[in-house]
């Protein structure tokens, strides 16, 4: 057995790479042996979609922040014995190689994540006034690349999809301004919102009440929202009759559901609807949005739905797909195209498009790794990310030790090659000066906030590099 002594780069520095981060340094050392461990991000924060891809308003996130924060801290403590840097503002591809990476490390972890809008294969989702709900996300959690603006001038507003992602994009396309004054939001996000002409939001999904993929938090969450009546309509019930909930968590939301069907409008000034059993066949419109044209679906009785031939027409001025996320290729890594996933079995990433194109799954690419996402698809929770970072870690940790791995040919710090080049990265303590100055940025707001995030990226370097904001 190979006394394990590594060098290993963590590519994204959501979750996934940090659990996979934190649980390598515990195996190796609990296996006797030492690692160093690079986190490299393309942003200049960490904690990718937890920072950027959940509603302002969630309160509850703040914990996993916190959480991801404290093992990160922990790692960079001097004298620890962990040692996991992170390195932001770093994209492989562009400002480092693969091929420079493996060079320096003997092993290379893909925890990119999946940030893209999956498909809607429809006519007229191009139309002006079309948009993928990822971006519309980012856009209201203040991502530095997205434009800082959003025009929310229709009062008719769709979103077509079951999920939690849809669920937060319609929670804040209903929700009042002043609503979101205390949290986090950025001032330029609060404005659009403000702006905003939205008088009703219809939420749209292909099957029933008892398929929907939210959670009872959310759904909960929907009904508390201020000044919004939430509008179901008795005839996408009709099929709950004898229905026995699948289990409790689907108990608590028909019971949610339910409660909704017999509560009296309050004449809220704006509506949220929600729309079962409406499969899109085509966006309406000449030169943008503005229309839906659906399907009306039934159940067939194993979980799928049919169509009935009955159409219905929508007046819409806006839709938002949330119809899922998709991955994002590495340059020089390979990707499966159709799943929008690095190809991998088990975490070790494989040398065919599509493991799905061979029996075996195809053949291990020597120290190549992906964990989260990009590993199995956009589907689990948090809980998943770490079991799943467990499972690729045990196999990196046991291909180590069987001296699987290819040790680095140079020994050169990725820090001076980034440097040789101009590369403008940001490091733990860079982001512990960011931090410190949103906090102080909410502290002084007018509103009293928690935080007030600074979205330009180059003021995001700036500040993670100076402690100070650069010159305007």
């Amino acid at each position: 057995m190979t006394d394990l002594n590594l060098r290993v780069a963590i590519i994204g520095a959501g979750p996934a790479g940090i659990y996979a981060g934190n649980i390598l340094s515990n195996a190796v050392r609990d296996a006797g042996g030492t690692v160093a461990i690079d986190l490299l991000e393309s942003l200049p924060a960490p904690y990718g979609l937890i920072r950027y891809g959940v509603a302002p308003d969630h309160p509850r996130i703040k914990g996993i922040v916190n959480s991801l924060h404290e093992m990160l801290d922990a790692q960079h403590e001097s004298g620890s014995g962990r040692t996991i840097r992170f390195i932001g503002n770093v994209e492989v591809g562009r400002d480092v190689s693969l091929e420079e990476l493996q060079q320096r490390y003997d092993a290379v972890v893909f925890a990119t994540g999946a940030i893209r809008d999956a498909a809607l294969n429809i006519p007229g989702i191009d139309l002006p006034g079309s948009f993928g709900a990822a971006d519309f996300v980012a856009w209201f959690d203040g991502h530095p690349d997205v434009p800082r603006n959003w025009t929310l001038d229709g009062a008719q507003v769709a979103v077509i999809g079951n999920g939690n992602v849809a669920l937060d994009v319609a929670r804040v396309l209903a929700k009042h301004a002043e609503d979101l004054r205390s949290t986090e939001i950025a001032d330029n996000v609060l404005a659009g919102l403000e702006a905003s002409k939205v008088t009703d939001v219809h939420v749209f999904g292909r099957r029933g009440p008892a398929d929907i993929k939210f959670t009872p938090i959310e759904l909960r969450e929907l009904g508390e929202v201020p000044n919004v009546d939430i509008i179901v309509s008795d005839e996408d019930f009709a099929h709950l009759e004898g229905v026995v909930p699948a289990n409790n968590q689907m108990k608590v939301m028909l019971r949610v559901l339910n409660s909704w069907r017999t509560r009296e409008s309050t004449g809220a000034s704006r509506r949220l609807h929600l729309h079962f059993y409406h499969a899109p066949v085509e966006v309406v419109g000449e030169t943008k949005v503005e229309g839906l044209r659906f399907e009306r679906t039934t159940p067939t009785g194993d979980g799928s739905v049919v169509g009935t031939g009955e159409f219905r027409d929508f007046d819409i001025d806006q839709v938002y797909r949330a119809v899922g996320y998709f991955g994002s290729p590495v340059l020089g890594v390979p990707f499966d195209e159709v799943r929008g996933v690095i190809p991998n079995v088990e975490g070790r990433v494989t040398d065919i498009a599509s493991a799905l194109d061979a029996e075996d799954g195809g053949t291990a690419v020597r120290g190549l790794y992906a964990t989260g996402w990009i590993k199995r698809g956009p589907v689990g929770l948090i809980g998943h990310t770490k079991s799943d970072a467990m499972e690729t870690i045990a196999h990196l940790v046991s291909d180590a030790q069987a001296g699987l791995l290819e040790a680095p040919a140079d020994s050169e710090d990725v820090l001076d090659l980034l440097a040789s080049r101009d590369v403008a990265f940001t490091t733990w303590d860079g982001w512990r000066a960011l931090d410190a100055h949103e906090r102080t940025l909410g502290e002084n707001h007018q509103h009293s906030r928690e935080r007030v995030k600074v979205v330009p990226r180059d003021e995001q370097v700036a500040i993670s590099r100076n402690g100070a904001l650069i010159d305007s």
